[in-house]
């Protein structure tokens, strides 16, 4: 059975309750991590994932919110043990960034540092991520303040699809990479340049014919709960829940 486990359900600012918008997917044997906010490892450590399990990192865009753990996360792995290759995903202009400021660390020339594979993923709607007999990822570009790479997920025994907005405002890329998702899960940070309000995710999802919207990238300290879902079921017939850190969406 497919899952993808929310490690974190907040915006840019997190608190005691919500960590920075980051989560798994796992399938067969690829266990994926989506983005690396603050340092990943406490939390996967907590839903029972052993380091040399996770096969591949995608990181969405070169955001602090998204990617500031991921050297912490490289530095851990390596100091509980891994040595095995790691694979990781994103845009040109996410993948140099993120390659410039590992180099600062120096990793290539720490003792039996294991290898870390880039692949640079074309800025198309529809490119290719990763995929093999159990899972395909492939991925667009949605418009955020930078380039960003939002994510369809396709299950292949359940024959069921997750989609993911990552950051975006409104878009048509959006609602063609959610068409008749089984999930969606979409940023409801509010409405704003490169953001998205609940009732703007919840058009998104009608559009799309999305089966269930789930909405992530807001503050449950700041926005209303109550208020979110409403604005979103104002646009969209659907069920709507709002996700948590910890929870698990089976497909």
């Amino acid at each position: 059975m497919g899952q993808v486990v929310i490690l974190g359900s907040s915006n840019a600012i997190p608190d005691e309750i919500q960590d920075n918008t980051h989560m798994l997917v796992k399938s067969g044997r690829r266990v994926i991590l989506i983005d690396t906010a603050n340092n990943p490892i406490p939390r996967l450590g907590k839903i029972g994932v052993h380091y040399d399990d996770l096969t591949d990192v995608i990181l969405t865009h070169f955001h602090p919110d998204h990617v500031a753990g991921f050297p912490q996360l490289l530095m851990g792995l390596w100091l509980l043990g891994r040595r095995k290759p790691l694979d990781v995903y994103g845009f040109n202009f996410t993948l140099s960034r993120v390659k410039t400021n590992v180099g600062l660390y120096d990793f290539k020339n720490w003792p039996e540092f294991f290898d870390v594979i880039y692949h640079e993923i074309p800025e198309q709607e529809g490119a290719l991520v990763l995929e093999d007999e159990t899972v395909r990822v492939t991925g667009s570009p949605v418009k955020h303040l930078i380039p960003t790479l939002g994510l369809r997920i396709q299950f292949i025994a359940e024959n069921k699809t997750l989609v993911y907005s990552c950051d975006t405002e409104p878009c048509e890329q959006m609602v063609r990479l959610g068409r008749e998702a089984d999930v969606l899960i979409h940023e409801a940070t509010g409405q704003s340049v490169g953001h998205t309000s609940p009732a703007q995710a919840g058009e998104i999802a009608q559009k799309a014919g999305a089966k269930v919207l789930f909405l992530i990238h807001y503050s449950l300290s700041r926005q209303d709960p109550a208020r979110l879902l409403a604005e979103a079921h104002s646009t969209y017939n659907g069920a709507v829940h709002l996700t948590r850190d910890f929870m698990t969406i089976e497909l």
